[in-house]
């Protein structure tokens, strides 16, 4: 590996799918603003995510829909207008 390229601030962090609330604990170096009390009783940043291991398709042997953030319905009201012609 190469030397001075790897970050060196790693700490503890939550990663929490939106999908289904699987929460776990893990390294990282990315930043967050928000925080959460954990099994510990520690507070830890949380990274939310939309897909996990325990929601992905691949994983878990059958298809689900995942509709973060209303993306189905906004492309709907998007391309509305073109479909009325």
């Amino acid at each position: 590996m190469k030397e001075g390229i790897h970050p060196e601030s790693y700490r503890m962090v939550v990663f929490k799918d939106m999908s289904n609330e699987y929460a776990f604990l893990g390294k990282s170096t990315t930043q967050t603003k928000e925080t959460v009390k954990w099994e510990d009783g520690n507070e830890y940043p949380l990274v939310k995510l939309e897909i996990s291991h325990t929601s992905h398709p691949f994983f878990t042997g059958k298809m689900q829909l995942v509709d973060t953030a209303g993306r189905i319905d906004k492309f709907k009201n998007r391309y509305a207008k073109f479909s009325k012609k």
